[in-house]
């Protein structure tokens, strides 16, 4: 058994920065969220002593991860065991934006729902359907499986290489500007890079079609919202569904909110009570292995 000091932020609210500069001298490791900038700041109020940082995510672009390497410091994060979660909710992110089911239950609400109208409250399908996915890595992969079965008619992904695992949905890798143009349904799916920063932007929606369906749960930055909003409100697109915007929580003025056919969720793709455990014990594995200069169950290699 490995015991060591506990300093707990005990509440679901991000620590203030202060706290957290006072909290982390001379700690040994760090445990943290999503939500807290460990950048060089953080890391200069740590000092010497800190081994290890294990973040409660898959995700790791709220930290300054060259200052971090150069330090010889360790880090863990939880890939893998928030794939099927996020899947999930992609898929039904989509299905309720495509299918315009917020505007239906605010329609059943307010008293909108009147009798049958033969256009009313339509939607898109995915039967028959081309869907581009933008990043075929474990959730991309895991979305593309439970889209298949809906009747998808061809599977189109897009990345820095041709994946063999994709002939299992059938997938075909092309270039983006094709798969923008030629989906009606296009899934965000990619890491945050400097790269892919902007990605989504007003080129990228122009090429699409003007009844294609936008969905991302990958990172806000990766898309240009002011860009999206004029793509949105113009027809340029028919309508999109975030899990994920900048900043985190959006702004309740924030013009994306006042359209109709745009979907937000507050980033809740791993939020299931199961893989929420799992997560929060993988890190604290992660963190003792850290402590204890022994194998952490999921270290970044970098």
């Amino acid at each position: 058994m490995y015991r060591c000091k506990v300093s707990l932020w005990d509440s679901d609210e991000p620590v203030p920065r202060a706290e957290l500069l006072k909290g982390v001298a001379g700690a040994h490791g760090l445990l943290c969220l999503l939500s807290d900038k460990i950048d060089t700041e953080v890391l200069d109020a740590a000092g010497p002593n800190l081994k290890v940082i294990s973040t409660l995510s898959v995700g790791f672009d709220h930290m300054a991860m060259d200052e971090i390497k150069k330090r010889g410091v360790r880090v863990g994060y939880t890939p893998d065991v928030l794939t099927d979660a996020t899947a999930e909710l992609t898929v039904a992110l989509l299905l309720a934006t495509a299918r315009r089911l917020p505007e239906g239950v605010v329609e059943v609400k307010n008293g909108g729902w009147s009798t049958w109208k033969p256009l009313w409250l339509c939607g898109y399908g995915l039967s028959g359907s081309t869907v581009g996915v933008i990043g075929l890595g474990r959730i991309g992969m895991a979305i593309a499986r439970r889209l298949k079965p809906f009747g998808v008619k061809r599977l189109l992904y897009s990345g820095r290489t041709a994946k063999s695992y994709a002939a299992e949905v059938e997938g075909e890798y092309v270039p983006l500007d094709t798969l923008v143009s030629e989906s009606d349904f296009v899934v965000v799916s990619c890491a945050l890079t400097p790269e892919t920063q902007g990605l989504c932007n007003k080129d990228f929606f122009c090429k699409m079609k003007n009844t294609a369906v936008f969905i991302n749960t990958s990172r806000g930055a990766v898309v240009n919202q002011e860009d999206l909003y004029q793509a949105l409100s113009s027809g340029q697109i028919a309508c999109a569904g975030l899990d994920v915007t900048t900043p985190e929580p959006l702004p309740t003025d924030h013009p994306l909110l006042t359209l109709k056919n745009c979907v937000v969720l507050p980033h809740i793709g791993s939020a299931t009570y199961s893989t929420r455990g799992v997560m929060a014990e993988l890190s604290a594995n992660n963190l003792l292995g850290g402590l204890q200069g022994t194998d952490m169950p999921s270290e970044l290699k970098f």
